[in-house]
């Protein structure tokens, strides 16, 4: 069964959501098959990467706060993240645009690494205070899980997978995607937020049900009976 999660590099909420998704996950009986496919959705597509202003500044700036309003917002949020284990630091973080970052994303999902990836970049612009628009960190960030460097630069001096990226983007407004994150599960349930983790835990419940009648698995006959197999004389 496939969760397909729509999210930005730099929605704070988005790590925390994860993080709660996985906290889910873990307590759901048949984890081992369920598929999580990440989706790439821009908050801001037309984002100037600005690495000499604070993330307090900008969000002063694009909504009309004063600096201690942004603040006292991000102290908010900075103690969700912390009740999941999370460590925000926004005073390091670094205004971005996430287009590279993305197409990041989706390199790492033809190498079955899209969850390290979302992982290693949440962490890296949360946390670390990397710039997650700069080629030659992205170059690391993607190496450091696995990916292979030479398709990491192959990527990055391209436009490779920009249409990819795009589709993501265009498939949210199809889905009824207006803000991130934005969980859809067996392509019929959708969960829009940072939920908590008893609710994620229910939708997988309800989505695995509808899943498992449509998907039906034939189980193993108690006893063997006469048979011809596979290439032997019968």
């Amino acid at each position: 069964m496939d969760v397909e999660i729509w999210s930005d590099v730099m929605c704070p909420f988005c790590y925390i959501g994860k993080r709660k998704f996985e906290h889910a996950l873990d307590q759901f009986a048949h984890k081992a098959q369920v598929n999580v496919v990440w989706k790439s959705f821009q908050l801001n597509p037309d984002m100037k990467t600005e690495p000499g202003k604070t993330i307090n500044q900008y969000l002063a700036d694009i909504k009309g706060w004063s600096l201690d309003e942004a603040k006292r917002m991000n102290d908010r949020v900075t103690a969700m993240a912390s009740e999941v284990g999370l460590t925000y630091d926004f005073d390091k973080a670094v205004v971005a645009n996430s287009w590279d970052a993305h197409r990041l994303i989706q390199l790492a999902k033809q190498h079955n690494l899209g969850d390290a990836v979302e992982e290693r970049l949440f962490r890296a612009y949360f946390t670390e205070g990397r710039d997650t628009s700069d080629q030659a960190t992205l170059l690391e960030l993607g190496t450091e899980i696995g990916i292979p460097t030479t398709d990491i630069e192959q990527m990055l001096q391209s436009n490779q997978f920009a249409e990819a990226v795009a589709h993501d983007i265009d498939e949210a407004q199809q889905v009824g995607a207006r803000g991130v994150p934005f969980f859809v599960l067996n392509r019929q349930y959708a969960v829009s937020g940072a939920q908590q983790p008893e609710t994620f835990l229910g939708a997988l419940e309800t989505a695995w049900s509808a899943w498992e009648k449509a998907n039906p698995v034939v189980t193993q006959p108690s006893t063997d009976g006469p048979a011809c197999t596979p290439g032997e004389a019968c």
